[in-house]
């Protein structure tokens, strides 16, 4: 990756952007995407779209979400710890004794998610910790001194991890799901820019907020574009490691290429199209089954307005909703490519109907 993709990738993964507090995330993926638009839209709630070609009668999007799960503290008690509850789906599981960002007003406080030692508890009745157990020290020793520095009800919190690679094939980290998305989306753009293309529609490339609470800014911004046409990228499930049943969840592997969804919400000639593009560009990919919803932005997309053709690029993911989700860095170039390859066969006049 050129120097410069390579910093933002850091720089965008390692900032924090809880859902419903995306702005900063969002300022960064803007900064680096400004010389590769026309120009830009910015909602109400932060979704952030770069437009290039604008104008055009024909509408195209490549969207991902850039959210990521937290907490908020719910409940200071009397000894200055703090109590949560979840904002998206983080898991009380992996909290104990992880390191916290709690974000104030003007400054980031430390904390930890402290937990009770082995030697003290009763392993007869131990238990799985649930969100009513789970609980952050900030060093302070009662209420007022957590008040002092910035820290009330209402105030979000994130786990503290950086990205770091593995092995030299993999990128792993906090909130891959869906920031490393709006990486791939930004790359798309660059690559088109730098290779001098001419679209023959407008493309707008979209970084939708508040995802993780039930696709909220996709639902939002969708309304307001009002595209013809729509490529969702997001991660999904490797199922290759311990604990995951194949027969229920799929058969999908880092390092075998982008994850082309099947399902009511994917418009079966626009997944046709992207398979088709796949195969003429020799990229790697593998299939996925979904039921009623993919669970990603394409629903929002899928089923707003009239109805836009939507389909879903997802990029195979270990350890979703943890600190160390893990992905293959040939997978993230796979998606790049397969998303740009398929915006240049686009002719801006499909009509995508099963019928007519």
């Amino acid at each position: 990756m050129p120097n410069t993709a390579n910093d933002f990738l850091y720089s965008y993964l390692n900032n924090a952007s809880p859902t419903g507090f995306e702005s900063s995330g969002q300022q960064i993926w803007l900064d680096y995407l400004k010389p590769y638009i026309d120009e830009k839209i910015i909602d109400t709630y932060g979704t952030a779209v770069g437009v290039i070609n604008p104008g055009q009668p024909y509408k195209v999007v490549i969207e991902a979400h850039a959210d990521e799960i937290s907490w908020f503290v719910n409940y200071i008690d009397d000894n200055g710890y703090l109590f949560l509850r979840r904002n998206g789906g983080s898991d009380a599981l992996i909290a104990p004794s992880m390191r916290a960002n709690i974000h104030t007003k003007d400054k980031v406080v430390k904390g930890i998610f402290g937990w009770p030692a082995i030697h003290v508890r009763d392993l007869a009745k131990d238990k799985a910790p649930s969100i009513d157990d789970i609980f952050i020290d900030c060093g302070a020793a009662n209420k007022k001194e957590v008040e002092e520095m910035g820290i009330h009800v209402g105030t979000v919190v994130t786990f503290e991890d950086g990205l770091t690679e593995l092995n030299q094939k993999y990128l792993v980290g906090r909130a891959l799901d869906n920031r490393i998305g709006g990486y791939m989306i930004a790359q798309v753009a660059r690559k088109l820019k730098e290779n001098k293309i001419t679209l023959p529609f407008t493309l707008y490339v979209v970084n939708s907020v508040q995802e993780e609470i039930g696709l909220r800014g996709a639902e939002m911004i969708v309304r307001r574009l009002k595209p013809d046409l729509a490529f969702i990228t997001d991660v999904t499930h490797d199922t290759q490691s311990p604990m995951y049943n194949k027969k229920t969840q799929g058969d999908m592997s880092c390092g075998k290429g982008p994850v082309i969804c099947y399902g009511p919400a994917v418009q079966n000639n626009v997944r046709d199209f992207i398979i088709d593009v796949a195969k003429e560009n020799n990229i790697d990919f593998q299939r996925q089954a979904v039921s009623r919803s993919t669970g990603t932005d394409t629903d929002s997309f899928a089923y707003a307005t009239e109805g836009v053709a939507s389909a879903l690029i997802s990029l195979p993911l270990k350890y979703m909703h943890t600190t160390v989700e893990t992905i293959a860095k040939s997978d993230m170039e796979a998606v790049i490519e397969l998303i740009y390859q398929s915006l240049l066969k686009v002719k801006g006049n499909e009509d995508w109907r099963y019928f007519s």
